[in-house]
């Protein structure tokens, strides 16, 4: 018997409520503990409809989701029921808003499970005003602002403001609760004119930042969810905002971005737009389906593996994932690339096979495509090695160059159908009604094929939307599917399209500051158009 199994080791785990607080909204701002915390989870409570983002992001498919409503509507009876959770489970994590502290209940359903015999521990998250302060750039205390204070948006809020010009405040509540905290301080004789800024959904991309007066707030309130969470600054700040805004700013801030390839391929393109402040929806245009006889594809990878081939080359992720699970399928791993070279068409298929632990030989130098890896491979050398068979695990579409090419300099190639690709089923009803009524403000196409899959299942984009295209050829079936193409990559690489709409949206930003227009993104644009005709 281990010594963790003993009887005496297994009564010493007792009940643990474990309190964390989620940070002011963007997954990323989640705490290494409370990561570690939520991937161990077996037990999850939390807020539905507030936090689901972070338990999307954090907790494991097999951790139980319990929305704390469910609990009861006082914090001392939530409590009660934490701790007898935690007696059936023996741990529970309880995810709280934002810092977990300020303006909680989670002293309270602490207490709760102190009184009933379990215990707990408080992990604080990231401030909901201290983070308002950081992604507004606006300081909260400057030089000559030494002092804050916090208040809780309510009819009350004017008892706790106090009038000293050397002090900050910052009122949070929902966007009808600082409604009602305005209208008591202006009901209190509290001059209109005080500067004021109001920000919602604080750190994410849907972040909006308005810099107004009491007397002239409530159009802007107005315009958000009754139920929106509001931080609302008074003091000297302000001021400082137009030289540190950061996050609004960005080039593609509050864009959305549609993206026509599968998940697997895309995530790393909705990861690069949100550096850049754009919002990126994944449209899956092809599936990939196995090849309809494996004949083919197993005696290569029986040659493979016997140590057949000089060269293997992977023209797609979707390449590399079918032949490392043909493998992992065999029992076998990455070892047995050992001793063939390996090349990888671009710096994402790269990518993947290094995640697999395989460092690729050859990556093309110039375009990321199949021409340019003909370009970089070497010409077979009989004199140096007998061996003359290259492996192309490709899919069934894939174009003749690289095969063509590499014949011609000597190589014995074995072009096989490692997967195929078919269009994939159109996309629910409101993602296709967006694109063609213009709700997404640029469409990435990488390939041909890109254009006319989306075209085929999910319609035109609006013409307003701006259209990205990856090369010459990808633009050309664009522009013959009835497309205006605005960007057109350096390089036929995503990182060069994302660079490309940078650029782009840049160059409008500044056009239409130049003609004394207020800056829209392009789905504002084609809305304004359509009260106009109105």
């Amino acid at each position: 018997m281990s010594k963790d199994s003993r009887p005496e080791a297994q009564a010493a785990v007792r009940p643990i409520v474990h309190f964390l607080g989620a940070g002011p909204g963007d997954p990323g701002l989640m705490t290494y503990k409370g990561a570690e915390l939520l991937e161990r989870a077996t037990l999850v409570v939390y807020d539905a409809g507030e936090l689901d983002d972070i338990v999307d992001a954090y907790v494991p498919a097999t951790a139980t989701r319990l929305d704390s409503a469910e609990l009861g509507a006082a914090a001392t009876t939530r409590g009660r029921k934490l701790a007898q959770l935690a007696r059936e489970h023996t741990r529970v994590v309880r995810i709280v808003p934002h810092d977990g502290v300020l303006f909680s209940t989670t002293t309270d359903e602490a207490a709760g499970c102190k009184r009933n015999g379990v215990d707990f521990e408080i992990v604080p998250g990231v401030g909901l005003t201290s983070s308002m302060s950081a992604y507004t750039g606006t300081p909260i205390t400057t030089s000559r602002v030494r002092s804050v204070r916090f208040i809780e948006a309510s009819p009350q809020t004017y008892v706790d403001v106090a009038r000293h010009r050397n002090t900050g405040h910052v009122i949070t509540g929902s966007v009808d609760e600082v409604s009602v905290a305005i209208d008591s301080l202006l009901g209190d004789d509290w001059d209109a004119d005080t500067p004021i800024l109001l920000t919602i959904e604080v750190s994410t991309l849907q972040q909006v930042s308005v810099e107004t007066t009491l007397g002239d707030s409530g159009p802007h309130l107005a315009k958000a969810r009754p139920d929106q969470r509001v931080v609302m600054l008074m003091g000297q700040g302000i001021d400082m905002r137009k030289e540190l805004s950061w996050f609004e700013t960005k080039p593609l801030f509050g864009w959305k971005v549609l993206i026509p390839r599968t998940r697997e391929q895309a995530s790393a393109t909705q990861d690069l737009l949100a550096e850049y402040g754009a919002e990126g929806t994944i449209v899956p245009t092809i599936a990939i389906q196995p090849p309809r006889t494996p004949n083919q594809m197993e005696k290569a990878i029986r040659a493979l593996v016997e140590g057949d081939y000089q060269w293997v080359g992977f023209t797609s992720v979707n390449a590399v994932t079918v032949v490392r699970n043909w493998l992992e399928d065999l029992g076998l791993d990455a070892r047995c690339l050992a001793g063939v070279k390996v090349a990888a068409v671009g710096d994402q298929t790269a990518a993947s096979l290094q995640e697999w632990g395989v460092i690729p030989d050859l990556v093309p130098s110039g375009e990321q495509s199949a021409r340019g890896m003909l370009e970089d491979w070497p010409p077979f050398d009989d004199g140096y090695h007998a061996m003359n068979r290259v492996l192309l695990p490709r899919a069934d579409i894939a174009g003749e160059v690289l095969v063509t090419g590499l014949r011609e300099e000597g190589w014995e190639v074995d072009d096989v159908t490692a997967y195929r690709t078919v269009r994939a089923a159109p996309p629910p009803a409101p993602v296709r009604e967006a694109i063609k009524r213009g709700d997404f403000d640029a469409v990435l196409f990488t390939s041909s094929s890109t254009v006319r899959n989306l075209v085929g299942i999910a319609g035109k984009p609006f013409h307003t939307t701006v259209v990205a295209c990856i090369g010459p050829a990808t633009a050309q079936t664009a522009e013959d599917h009835g497309l205006r193409v605005d960007v057109m990559a350096d390089e036929a690489n995503l990182g060069s399209v994302v660079a490309g709409l940078v650029e782009h949206a840049r160059a409008r930003r500044e056009e239409m500051l130049a003609a004394g227009r207020t800056p829209l993104r392009p789905s504002q644009t084609r809305r304004r158009s359509s009260r106009r005709k109105k």
